[in-house]
């Protein structure tokens, strides 16, 4: 296998998985039938492009090839003549049916809407969604919902069996029925750029081809809503936060924690634009989750250096984020902020508050930061000890090195 084919085929992935799935929902009706037919055209692809070369265009290639395979494999069923006719009454050809209808016209926008039918539990929405629209593995889910593997993998099946029996349409709902399914929509980009942003595991700390999709769908997603001020504060959010990025690793791919960055890499224009969009939201007046989300990433925006940034503000704002949503993610995120604000002591009690509720026990940020607590507190043998449980729990690459380095200076300061 030819690098140059594995790169390409690996970035048809990125791009086309949603486009391809999304033809197949439509064309066959069936979820898993969908995914298996997809999977395996891919699959395809990595043996015939090598030995016939890349198509003038993949996307069609991969289409067609796993549409073919779904037809096959509907034909070798007792029922898949009647079915095939069926869908061929169900679902126009390509450019006549009702996806059109709804003035949508990107195919991963579309697949969003169709997967999150308020039929569906908000948990199934958005985590069918995150699987169809990026690909992510049950595993990678499970870890932005913070629930076992084998639970969220009994989500997607009784999902995707309430789509089946319930004849649930793959279908984008006219513009007044839009509204119904923005909470949804707006989480499922949220956990795409933050998994983007900060990977759950791999070798990178970061998958940039993730975290600028999530942005250019939450753009598109203010077009067909600049109304709605969540819309405009989740796109704030997300373009203040990425403008970050280029600072937030080293040249070895390591980890580099926000006080120690280089902020001449932060991206102004993308700091300029989140601005913008978020004062346009906050004129609306119908403040929500994501704008006062939005509104702590200027205040680190806004700072020149670590010293400066206004932690009391920051931890003001946690403390209205946790009047809207309870979250113990949220709450250790307040802790941080406080701990800054009026030192690490008071940071501390908090976190422990959090550690005795045991609600995020497999959660490595959470042992992490009491970690960097006790470390500022000078109690190193407590802080090796949280720094340790930390290292159990985190499977990304360079967090782990972070955390390792963090080990190694606590232990030799005991």
């Amino acid at each position: 296998m030819t690098p140059d084919v594995e790169a390409v085929v690996a970035s048809a992935f990125r791009d086309e998985w949603a486009r391809v799935l999304a033809a197949l929902i439509r064309t066959t009706g069936d979820w898993d039938l969908a995914e298996e037919c997809a999977q395996e055209a891919f699959a395809q692809a990595l043996v015939k492009w090598r030995r016939s070369g890349v198509p003038r265009k993949p996307g069609a290639w991969l289409t067609t090839t796993a549409r073919n395979r779904a037809v096959d494999g509907l034909r070798r069923t007792r029922t898949g003549v009647s079915k095939l006719e069926e869908l061929a009454l169900l679902f126009p050809p390509e450019g006549t049916g009702a996806f059109e209808d709804s003035g949508i016209t990107d195919d991963r926008l579309r697949l969003i809407f169709t997967c999150c039918h308020p039929a569906l539990s908000f948990e199934a929405r958005v985590a069918l969604t995150l699987r169809a629209l990026s690909g992510l593995t049950t595993g990678e889910i499970a870890r932005a919902f913070l629930v076992p593997e084998a639970t969220m993998a009994q989500r997607l099946v009784r999902a995707k069996r309430k789509i089946r029996n319930a004849h649930i349409p793959y279908r984008v709902p006219p513009g007044h029925l839009l509204p119904e399914r923005t909470s949804a929509i707006l989480f499922v980009v949220y956990l795409l750029f933050n998994e983007g942003y900060s990977a759950t595991a791999g070798d990178d700390l970061i998958r940039v081809g993730l975290s600028e999709e999530a942005i250019r769908l939450a753009r598109l997603i203010a077009e067909l809503m600049p109304d709605e001020p969540e819309v405009l504060g989740l796109l704030a959010l997300l373009l203040l936060t990425d403008a970050r990025r280029l600072a937030r690793v080293d040249t070895r791919g390591d980890l580099v924690p926000l006080e120690e960055q280089d902020r001449s890499l932060w991206d102004q224009d993308q700091i300029a634009e989140g601005r913008r969009l978020l004062e346009a939201a906050l004129r609306r007046r119908q403040p929500g989750p994501y704008q006062v989300q939005a509104a702590i990433s200027a205040c680190h925006d806004a700072a020149g250096d670590a010293a400066s940034t206004d932690w009391v503000e920051i931890a003001a704002l946690y403390g209205e984020l946790l009047k809207m949503v309870r979250s113990p993610v949220i709450e250790l995120n307040h802790a941080v902020a406080v701990s800054m604000a009026q030192g690490p002591e008071k940071g501390l009690r908090a976190i422990d508050v959090i550690v005795a509720r045991g609600e995020l026990e497999g959660h490595h940020l959470l042992h992490a930061t009491r970690a960097d607590l006790l470390r500022r507190l000078g109690r190193n043998d407590e802080a090796a000890a949280s720094y340790c449980r930390a290292l159990l729990s985190a499977t990304n690459g360079p967090e782990r090195r972070y955390l390792a380095r963090r080990l190694a200076e606590a232990t030799s300061a005991r």
